[in-house]
């Protein structure tokens, strides 16, 4: 089959799109407004984009339905600041539960039972319940193309200044504990996936062919 998203002729029951680029890691995203109130929001069009210095992104729908912008990007062009949570299997409930669409006033990471920790470099809380912790400073927002003022979504760009892994899910060879971990992603539809130890490989990266 072929469609044109513009014209989102697939005839399918639901738009496969999100469906086809799988799995897709989640921004477990806490920030904090100008009054300290705390905001905590799953993001799974997220991804680590650059390795010196450490930069992640993600995307979200500027504004909600009523056409007021999305607290989580308030917050951090407010702010300059977020914290990015690993999702994992033992929180997806949580995490699931701070997808919500709540007043501003309501603190989600109480919502869903979750435990606040101060983080090191800046202001919004991390989640205790997740075992690693990107600490970071708002870099910009990059508007993206839009189909209609009520679909528009924008880039949230950050730099990695702070991280934190748990102790538990270090290995005594010194390397992060999948296993331990659980990660999950995000599929099409309603579904996710988690990294368990039978579904991970490892390949070497070829050298370069002798010229």
């Amino acid at each position: 089959m072929f469609y044109e998203p513009k014209i989102n002729n697939h005839g399918l029951p639901n738009n496969p799109f999100k469906s086809l680029v799988v799995p897709r890691p989640i921004g477990w995203i806490s920030s904090v407004d100008i009054n300290g109130v705390i905001n905590l929001a799953p993001y799974s069009f997220f991804n680590a984009i650059s390795y010196r210095p450490p930069a992640v992104m993600f995307a979200a729908a500027s504004r909600d339905t009523s056409g007021k912008k999305k607290d989580t990007v308030t917050n951090i062009e407010s702010t300059g600041e977020f914290v990015c949570n690993m999702a994992t299997f033992s929180t997806s409930r949580q995490m699931n539960h701070t997808a919500a669409a709540v007043d501003s006033e309501i603190d989600e990471l109480s919502m869903a039972g979750l435990t606040p920790i101060p983080s090191k470099l800046v202001k919004p809380t991390r989640v205790a319940e997740a075992p690693i912790h990107l600490e970071c400073c708002y870099i910009k927002t990059v508007d993206l193309p839009t189909f209609s003022v009520e679909g528009r979504y924008v880039l949230v760009l950050g730099e990695v200044i702070g991280i934190h892994i748990s102790d538990e899910v270090i290995t005594d060879e010194g390397y992060v504990d999948l296993q331990k971990i659980e990660p999950i992603g995000r599929l099409g539809y309603d579904d996710y996936t988690r990294v368990a130890i039978d579904t991970v490989f490892t390949m070497i990266r070829p050298s370069a062919p002798d010229a």
